[in-house]
């Protein structure tokens, strides 16, 4: 059994930084990618960030002003936002790809979501 739980969001003020985390645990051997997405109401999910390996992508809206990092000790993902703006407010979503312990396959485990909400 995995578990993946998100922590970090809330409300911000437009040109304020929030950082959130994400953190995976339970029966895992192995993790690959760990990724960021974000769905705003009528909106489809988008990717945000992922990171697998030394290697990170970024969605052109957030180039410069977020940033990916990662602790594979702790099998925890952040990411780093700055400079928000209305139109980043969404519930973030974190994925993790993960070999569990006696699985020879990967599965992608969602968190529950954490809401960041960007007003004045």
């Amino acid at each position: 059994q995995v578990q993946v739980v998100e922590s970090g969001g809330g409300l911000v003020q437009p040109g304020g930084s929030l950082r959130l985390s994400c953190t995976a645990s339970g029966s895992i051997f192995s993790i690959g990618t760990m990724a960021w997405y974000r769905q705003a109401p009528g909106n489809q999910r988008e990717l945000v960030a992922s990171t697998t390996g030394g290697s990170s992508v970024y969605a052109d809206s957030v180039k410069g002003r977020f940033t990916i990092s990662r602790d594979n000790a702790k099998n925890t993902v952040y990411l780093q936002m700055n400079s928000l703006k209305p139109e980043d407010a969404a519930d973030y979503y974190c994925v993790a790809t993960v070999q569990a312990v006696g699985r020879s396959y990967y599965l992608n485990y969602w968190g529950q979501g954490a809401q960041v909400a960007v007003s004045s």
